[in-house]
C-alpha cells in the first residue's frame, strides 16, 4: 500500500487534489492516484481532482455540491448571461438555468451540473479582473440585451459602473483581447465619459474603419455612431 492510499483511506470521505500532496513527488502522487481510479476506489471529478466516496444504505456517498462548486470557482469561472446582469443591476430575473464563463477550454460537468450553460475560451486576461468587471465585459458581448432596462437606462447604469475609480483602466489594459464590437463600445463608453482621446487612440486604431458594429442598447450612446455602431443614434 503506498503513502498515497494509506493517507486516503485514513481520512475516509473528501475531496483530493495533487497539492494535498505537496510533500510527495508530483509524477508518483499522479501516477498513485490514476491507479486508485482505476481501482474503484477514487472517483476523478475532473483534471487533478478525485473523490473518496464512503458506503451508505443507500449506496455510494456523493461529493457535496457546494464543496465542489468552490472547487469549480476557483478555475476562473464568471458569472455570464442573465447572472451576470443580475449581478451587476441589470435584471431581478433569475434565469432557469446556470450560466457561467471561463477563460479555460472547458469546465467539468460534474463540478457545475449538467444543466449549465459554459462559455469557454473567454480572453486569459480575464483571470487579471474582478468579477463585475468581467460581467460588465459579458453584458458589451451581448450588446446590453441582458439588461432588462429601456436602453437610455441601461447606458446611464454601465456609464455609471465604468466611471468607478480604476475601472475604465482596467477595462482598457484587457481591450485588446476582446473582440472588436466591444472595443468600439469600450471606446464609445470612455468618449461620453471624457477620456482623454489619447487614451483611446489604441481602440480606435484597431478597428477596421470599413466595419459597422451591432450596439444593441448601447446605441444609445452619444458617440456610438462615432464607433461605428450599424444602429442609428436614439434621438
Amino acid at each position: 500500500m503506498t503513502i498515497v492510499q494509506r493517507r486516503i483511506d485514513a481520512a475516509g470521505e473528501r475531496l483530493w487534489r495533487l497539492k494535498d500532496f505537496n510533500d510527495l513527488p508530483t509524477t508518483a502522487v499522479a501516477q498513485a492516484l490514476s491507479r486508485l481510479k482505476h481501482s474503484g476506489r477514487l472517483e476523478r471529478l475532473s483534471k487533478g481532482i478525485y473523490y473518496k466516496s464512503r458506503d451508505t444504505t443507500f449506496g455510494k456517498s456523493r461529493p457535496n455540491p457546494a464543496t465542489i462548486r468552490k472547487l469549480a470557482e476557483k478555475k476562473t469561472v464568471f458569472p455570464s448571461g442573465t447572472a451576470a446582469a443580475g449581478l451587476l443591476g441589470f435584471t431581478t430575473q433569475t434565469s432557469r438555468q446556470n450560466e457561467v464563463s471561463t477563460s479555460a477550454s472547458s469546465l467539468p460537468r460534474k463540478l457545475l451540473g449538467t444543466d449549465t450553460v459554459i462559455h469557454t475560451r473567454r480572453p486569459h486576461a480575464w483571470a487579471s479582473l474582478p468579477q463585475d468587471d468581467a460581467a460588465l465585459l459579458d453584458l458589451l458581448r451581448h450588446a446590453g440585451s441582458t439588461s432588462e432596462l429601456p436602453p437610455e437606462q441601461t447606458v446611464h447604469r454601465i456609464l455609471k459602473l465604468v466611471a468607478e475609480k480604476g475601472r475604465y483602466e482596467r477595462l482598457l489594459k484587457v481591450a485588446k483581447t476582446e473582440p472588436p464590437r466591444v472595443r468600439a463600445m469600450i471606446g464609445a463608453i470612455g468618449q461620453q465619459l471624457g477620456k482623454k482621446p489619447a487614451s483611446l487612440r489604441h481602440l480606435r486604431v484597431s478597428l477596421n474603419p470599413l466595419s459597422r458594429f451591432h450596439f444593441g442598447a448601447l446605441a444609445a450612446l452619444q458617440h456610438a455612431h462615432d464607433w461605428q455602431a450599424k444602429e442609428r443614434p436614439l434621438p
